[in-house]
């Protein structure tokens, strides 16, 4: 469902001051939410588009033809201008694929350019190495890979791409070659998820990787797969603590995972779980779409259109409309008791 964004009648909240030509900008002015939460964080999903057929997101790959109309960066550029604005200290560009866009590096630059401390790109990894170079000259601090199996035909029949040997090869070229921090990201499966594991502590034990298990979530498209492979991650974090590992205590950008290190260890064990009692509290983010919609919450049903202020560079309307937002951020996904609201998770790049 699409909605248009509700009024706010505020006090424009920021102000341009005059100076030889240039804008020096007050202070940011924070979006906070009804619930006292401040919003640090966009996730910006710069297409929808994704060339690999994950089973558990696009198992019959993407269906149709890509549009033509993604957010360009001119639009971009005025989104970028009023998140930052708005207290924005940190940006994730996703996909769908986000590197099947040519532009990427310049949406990196983009970012950098509006002062955005933390820059990083969700990714599948695909031909790796060949963007590793303008991705960090454009400004790129953080990468994370999808890579659910290092069982090259288990990764294959997951993906649909027999790639696996290469991506890790282009990994360690990554740690070799650049500073770029680099997490990778498992979705939790029961049959896979013990081996899974004691390959991810093999992987991070000489590289300083962040390797992160992901409880499976359900949408409406992979309701059987859901209920054939549920698996919590209790048993992960019962086996790091018997072993020795610790959680690190988190600072106030991180995301929602929780992060175990151990001191024989370079790399750490991070755990995300959306079905936590308390995984919400601490919400920190907005998506936004590729076509400009705003998504208050991951398994939200509606989203409000401010692609109308980013088509006619009105830094001062988007603010706003940002900021009538807030109230009617919820709590909570709820995502136990209303599955499947978004149809698959490449719309908003999870």
């Amino acid at each position: 469902m699409k909605t248009s964004v509700p009024t706010y009648h505020a006090k424009a909240p920021f102000a341009d001051m005059g100076g030889q030509g240039s804008h020096t900008q007050l202070a940011p002015t924070p979006l906070v939410d009804g619930f006292n939460r401040q919003l640090t964080y966009l996730r910006l999903s710069v297409t929808d588009f994704c060339n690999f057929r994950c089973d558990y997101c696009l198992p019959n790959g993407y269906q149709g033809k890509r549009p033509d109309d993604e957010l360009t960066l001119a639009e971009i550029d005025t989104l970028f201008d009023g998140f930052v604005s708005l207290g924005t200290k940190k940006v994730r560009l996703t996909g769908g694929e986000p590197s099947v866009r040519r532009d990427l590096a310049d949406i990196i630059a983009l970012a950098k350019q509006h002062g955005i401390a933390k820059i990083a790109i969700s990714s599948n990894g695909y031909k790796l190495a060949k963007h590793l170079s303008s991705w960090q000259n454009a400004g790129l601090n953080q990468l994370n890979l999808s890579i659910d199996s290092f069982d090259k035909n288990i990764f294959k029949k997951i993906t649909g791409f027999d790639i696996l040997p290469t991506l890790l090869n282009d990994v360690d070229k990554l740690l070799q070659m650049t500073d770029i921090k680099l997490k990778m990201n498992g979705i939790l499966m029961h049959d896979t998820a013990y081996d899974n594991l004691l390959s991810a502590l093999d992987f991070v034990k000489e590289r300083p990787v962040t390797y992160r298990f992901i409880e499976f979530m359900q949408t409406s498209d992979n309701a059987d797969l859901f209920f054939a492979q549920n698996q919590t991650a209790q048993f992960i974090k019962d086996y790091l603590v018997t072993h020795g590992w610790q959680p690190k205590p988190k600072v106030q950008d991180d995301g929602p995972a929780i992060e175990y290190i151990h001191p024989d260890y370079a790399g750490s064990i991070g755990i995300i779980e959306p079905y936590a009692k308390n995984f919400c509290d601490s919400c920190n983010r907005l998506r936004v779409s590729s076509l400009g919609k705003v998504h208050l919450c991951l398994f939200d049903s509606q989203n409000y259109d401010i692609r109308p202020y980013l088509a006619t560079q009105d830094k001062k309307g988007l603010m706003t409309a940002l900021k009538g937002l807030m109230p009617i951020k919820p709590e909570h996904h709820y995502l136990d008791s209303h599955s499947g609201m978004m149809n698959n998770l490449s719309l908003v790049g999870g």
